[in-house]
């Protein structure tokens, strides 16, 4: 009994001494657990002051840090910017010779005329200055040239220039909004066919690549192709009979199938205004009889000013019909020539010159039409782009480009003639003549601070009127469009005065 006492106790006191130990366990494991419980705690709260203040760092900080950098870059821009003001120059000759060193051996290359070079120094070799020059800022000097050779003016690089005439830098539009450019492939329509079957050149509109109609809004008659206003205040006879009776419509109609519309107007060779006016038009000294151009239209006078507001009145009504762009087409004097002009009255009461006249006229259009938001194009001779003057006709080619949104030189190989580029007949070489020609262009619109874009006039029609001409087709046209993209120009206006164009030229 006794022993067995002792044994109970001694469990007892085992029990205890266990139970002491395993609860000393469990607070030691409690204390470990609260411990990483308030180490977790601590953590978070250090992720989440971490946090904010990496917040508060980029909406307070990085800002600053952007705006310094943009400012760093800006100041940089404007730097390079005045440094290639003071700078740059413009190569005025062709195939400028270019030099290793000063007295050293030729490159290989040259500088081809109105080249935009930068003079990064200059130095004196055999009492001449030199520059030593490059293209690219980044790239560096290439070589020395001759600073004789070099201009800071573009006009420098005009062969000719006119009096009283703006070569300056224009302010022209880089687009609307509401009316934004187009990459043109266009037809030409007659007001006739506008009224009548115009659904088979939507269609063709559809099938091709072809975007865009010219419609003649005034033609070469001087009728209208919608009720005027303005013709109604001038010249009421071109109402007649216009050939369609709901303009608004009609433009709907096309927008509606993503056509481009650009109004034609036939600008000075006016007969109906010269018809009503008599006293203000062209006319044979001595006799006052109308002078008439060889298609037997008589013109009015460019001088004209009543006219330029007819003309422009009847451009502004277009626009709000919804016009996309007016082209002046004959916006030039007859090709008379030199000796004819001895015996013609151009009523020339302010004592302008023919290119002044012109361009007076086109900026007159501007700044009306710009406020429209609508684009100016003026229809050139093609010859135009090539000849130094103005041809005789008011058409110097700096002087248009400098003051309208685009130039549509009429390089039709059929209206060159024998020897011209080098062809013995430039309508049987298609391809050679519109690659030439708008070569010519390219180089004059770099005359130009601020030149329009070029949207030229090819040929789908031919001319058997010509000696040694060939057919027109498809292939003929095909090979006009090469010329143009060769010479980095997307845009054209085919002309076929009967509105058929080759379709398997236009996919």
């Amino acid at each position: 009994m006794k022993k067995r006492g002792i044994v109970v106790s001694a469990l007892v006191i085992i029990g205890v001494l266990v139970g002491g130990v395993a609860f000393q366990n469990y607070q030691a494991k409690e204390r470990v657990r609260v411990a990483e419980l308030e180490r977790v705690e601590r953590s978070e709260a250090f992720k989440v002051s971490y946090h904010d203040v990496h917040h508060a760092m980029q909406a307070r900080v990085m800002p600053l840090l952007y705006q310094v950098e943009r400012e760093v870059k800006e100041a940089k821009r404007l730097e390079l910017e005045a440094f290639l003001v003071e700078h740059g120059k413009f190569v005025r000759t062709n195939n400028l010779v270019i030099y290793e060193a000063l007295g050293g051996e030729k490159l290989d290359t040259t500088y081809s005329r109105a080249t935009s070079v930068i003079v990064f120094d200059e130095a004196e070799w055999e009492g001449e200055p030199y520059g030593h020059v490059g293209v690219d800022y980044e790239a560096g000097p290439e070589g020395w040239v001759a600073m004789s050779s070099l201009t800071d003016q573009r006009t420098d690089l005009m062969e000719r220039s006119y009096e009283n005439v703006d070569y300056n830098p224009q302010i022209k539009t880089n687009g609307y909004a509401s009316n934004p450019r187009v990459d043109v492939r266009g037809i030409y329509v007659t007001g006739y066919k506008a009224g009548g079957s115009i659904d088979d050149l939507i269609a063709l509109s559809k099938r091709t690549e072809i975007n865009t109609f010219v419609i003649d809004v005034k033609d070469d008659n001087g009728n209208m192709l919608f009720y005027s206003e303005t013709a109604d205040k001038y010249v009421p006879s071109a109402n007649k009979k216009p050939y369609i009776s709901d303009p608004v419509a009609f433009i709907q109609k096309l927008h509606d199938n993503d056509i481009y519309v650009i109004a034609r107007i036939v600008t000075f060779k006016s007969p109906r205004y010269s018809k009503q006016y008599p006293e203000r038009s062209i006319v044979y000294k001595g006799t006052g009889t109308l002078f008439r151009s060889r298609d037997g239209i008589s013109w009015a006078s460019p001088y004209d000013r009543d006219l330029w507001d007819y003309n422009i009145g009847v451009a502004l009504e277009a626009a709000n019909y919804g016009f996309n762009e007016i082209q002046f087409d004959y916006v030039r004097f007859p090709d008379t020539g030199s000796k004819k002009d001895q015996t013609l009255d151009f009523r020339n009461t302010l004592g302008e010159n023919k290119t002044e006249a012109i361009q007076g006229f086109l900026k007159y259009a501007y700044e009306k039409l710009s406020a429209e938001e609508v684009y100016v194009a003026a229809d050139v001779f093609g010859w135009t782009a090539t000849a130094l003057g103005d041809v005789g006709i008011g058409q110097h080619w700096e002087a248009m480009t400098n003051v309208v949104d685009y130039m549509c030189p009429m390089v039709y190989p059929s209206h060159y003639g024998p020897g011209n580029f080098g062809l013995s007949v430039p309508d049987a070489y298609p391809y050679e003549t519109i690659d030439r020609a708008m070569k010519d262009a390219i180089k004059r619109n770099n005359n130009i601070e601020t030149p329009a874009r070029l949207r030229p006039w090819i040929q789908d029609f031919t001319a058997p009127w010509v000696k040694g001409y060939i057919p027109y087709g498809p292939r003929e046209v095909s090979l006009q469009i090469k010329a143009l993209k060769d010479n980095g120009i997307s845009e054209y206006i085919l002309w076929n005065p009967l509105n058929r164009y080759s379709e398997s030229a236009l996919q």
